[in-house]
């Protein structure tokens, strides 16, 4: 193991016993576990974050299992890898032997011709596919390959966990080992981790060196004013393996939601020379349309759909006009969150009263036994009545009178508001 492997190297875990985290995956008795002890696993693709595991379970399952394991990643990768790898592959199939594991990491970053490669060999079972993604499948891998393939969510890692991780590193990494390290305060290097391995070990690694390199001595006492400072002065050092874009990606969202056209438009710049997918970043402007903008301005969530649409058809590099054009309408629309926290507080109600039933009146009754039980029996039509509206309860009776939706402040919530207030006064508490 060479010294200047990073630590999450050399912290790598061989098998599914040293392996952290994910229990609801891998461990006693949980499903992923269960297939890799039989044997016969099927193609699969691992969603999650960055930093939870996915490229060393891959491995761990291919060494476990004996397989022949090929890595490819799709940030690197064209169809040329993928077929010589396939061809790499027919050639180690043996008589019954099981087939070679293929993994490709953030495979959502191929494209379809790519993707379409690999489904007469996955089909066939001349490989196991195992993907690794951070982005949802269900958007970014094709449907023939995704129908092939179970998915598999992996979670941030938690406090216990990191902390757990922490441990190890202390007490089994021979390098760090040479100093001796006393961790005081771990608030700071568990926060700066967000549930990720590898940027805790790039962290703590990081404020080690700094830390023996201003002090000269071999005794380290780690708080969290340390870890901040360190990490703060080092940040490309910190992030060296790429986990920047999630930072940047945030840094993006707030400034729109900030209402800051200048800094949304810098950070997107940002992702713009890094090569971002320009597909991810319009997808987050559709969220942000209806999730901070809402009501405030219905037209946003128009105006996000349809730079995804045109970034899909336009390309490098006039998308970044588009992407520019829609992030600046963004930042400067209105903000109001009353959409989002109406679907928060209504699933909210869902969980803690359960399946209320629906009231009769506006219960679909298409049969004569449905009628004659009173199956949507005075149901009062709106349009049959002045201005189309008719007070009527549509919630069930246990929590009938219940306000999910609070306009926001703003002009045309403000007029939302007094329309509701019009219309339900007595019924919801809409105060103008």
């Amino acid at each position: 193991m060479l010294a200047n492997q990073p630590l999450a190297d050399r912290m790598r875990p061989r098998n599914l016993d040293e392996f952290c985290g994910q229990e609801h995956l891998v461990g006693k008795n949980a499903v992923l576990r269960k297939v890799i002890e039989s044997g016969n696993i099927p193609s699969f693709i691992l969603w999650g974050p960055p930093g939870v595991g996915k490229t060393t379970l891959a491995s761990i399952i291919a060494n476990s299992l004996k397989r022949p394991f090929f890595h490819l990643s799709a940030v690197h990768s064209g169809v040329k890898d993928v077929r010589d790898t396939i061809e790499k592959a027919k050639k180690q199939q043996f008589f019954n032997q099981p087939n070679p594991i293929l993994f490709i990491d953030e495979i959502h970053r191929f494209n379809k011709s790519q993707q379409d490669s690999l489904l007469s060999s996955v089909e066939q079972g001349i490989i196991t596919l195992i993907g690794a993604t951070t982005e949802n499948p269900s958007f970014e891998v094709i449907s023939p390959l995704l129908s092939r393939c179970q998915v598999y969510v992996m979670n941030p890692l938690d406090e216990k966990e990191l902390t757990t991780l922490l441990g190890k590193a202390l007490k089994k990494d021979t390098y760090l080992a040479k100093y001796q390290i006393e961790i005081a305060e771990d608030e700071a290097l568990l926060r700066i981790s967000g549930g990720d391995a590898r940027k805790l070990y790039n962290a703590l690694e990081l404020v080690v060196f700094s830390e023996s390199t201003e002090t000269g001595s071999e005794k380290i006492v780690i708080d969290n004013e340390k870890v901040l400072k360190h990490v703060q002065k080092n940040l490309a050092l910190y992030d060296k393996n790429g986990e920047q874009h999630y930072d940047i990606i945030s840094a993006f969202i707030k400034s729109m939601r900030g209402s800051d056209p200048n800094a949304a438009v810098y950070w997107l710049a940002r992702m713009v020379e890094g090569g971002e997918d320009p597909k991810f970043i319009a997808r987050r402007m559709v969220i942000l349309a209806a999730e901070d903008i809402g009501m405030a301005n219905p037209n946003a969530l128009l105006l996000a759909q349809a730079c995804f649409d045109a970034v899909n058809v336009i390309g490098w590099p006039e998308s970044r006009i588009i992407l520019s054009e829609a992030a600046v309408y963004l930042a400067t629309s209105p903000k109001s969150n009353a959409s989002y926290m109406a679907i928060e507080n209504a699933q909210a109600m869902v969980r803690e009263k359960g399946d209320l039933p629906v009231p009769l009146h506006i219960r679909n009754a298409p049969t004569k036994l449905m009628k004659d039980l009173g199956y949507h029996k005075d149901y009062k039509y709106a349009h049959s009545y002045e201005g189309n509206f008719v007070k009527d309860n549509y919630l069930p009776d246990e929590i009938k009178g219940t306000k999910f939706y609070d306009p926001g402040s703003n002009p045309r919530e403000d007029e939302v508001r007094k329309k509701l207030s019009n219309l339900w006064k007595d019924i919801y508490d809409y105060e103008i």
